[in-house]
């Protein structure tokens, strides 16, 4: 019988791809977007003692009440409908030329003339003139074409984090998903009106003022559509190429 040992490095390399490729991982929590939860419910022992009136502070108890958000905790139903699609293109041609000419002086009647040292073989040295002709041309062309076009359709359940003075619903919340080997999530916040809530307790995202919407993923399947760090600096504003 053989025996064959691994070396250290190896035997360390393979149990670290062993343990990747069995790792599922739990999809993270993003503080920002997390669900915010109702002030904690008033025990009959601690509410204000009677003071003999009709109405009592904390023992309100509401027969008809509408079943849309409204406090802070309350649950609101998005219904995304995004779908933008923006074009742009832009052509410029830029054109100059330029020329200066400086005529030889006339100097006590006469036209300058000198002679240059004997010094360059090909040059000519001699009955040279002050005169000077200078010309330039410069030349741009450019042409950029852009076309962007996304949709998202879907649901998400948010909560309500604030209630602002003008009776208006700062909403945030988030889904997250673990397909496969990836975790896919969807994250939204804004504010809304009370008014524009429809009684089956949604509202379109198109309606959510100062709406951010975050839909992205990570795992193997985002890997592989992500470029590498090498990728990423030859592409980069840092790379001197």
């Amino acid at each position: 019988m053989h025996c064959y040992r691994i070396p250290g490095r190896l035997l360390l390399v393979l149990t670290s791809v062993a343990l990747l490729a069995g790792c599922n991982s739990t999809p993270r929590r993003d503080p920002e977007f997390a669900a915010s939860y109702p002030a904690a419910h008033v025990a009959p022992q601690a509410r204000q003692a009677a003071s003999g009136a009709i109405y009592q502070a904390g023992y309100d108890i509401a027969f008809f009440e509408d079943l849309k958000a409204r406090r802070i905790g309350d649950i609101l139903t998005i219904r995304l409908a995004e779908a933008n699609n923006a074009e742009k293109s832009a052509d410029s041609t830029i054109d100059r030329t330029s020329g200066t000419t400086i005529e030889n002086p006339t100097i006590l009647g006469s036209a300058a003339q000198f002679n240059l040292p004997n010094v360059l073989p090909l040059a000519n040295t001699r009955n040279n003139t002050l005169e000077t002709n200078l010309s330039a041309q410069h030349g741009f062309e450019g042409e950029s074409d852009a076309r962007l076009s996304n949709r998202l359709t879907g649901d998400i359940t948010v909560t309500v984090a604030d209630v602002l003075p003008n009776g208006n619903l700062f909403v945030r919340g988030e889904k997250r998903l673990n397909i496969n080997d990836g975790n896919e999530y969807i994250k939204l916040s804004g504010i809304v009106r009370p008014v524009d809530i429809a009684t089956d307790n949604s509202i379109p995202s198109t309606k959510v003022a100062d709406a951010t919407i975050v839909y992205n993923g990570d795992g193997a399947g985002a890997d592989v559509n992500r470029p590498g760090w090498l990728t990423r600096f030859f592409v980069s504003v840092a790379s001197p190429f």
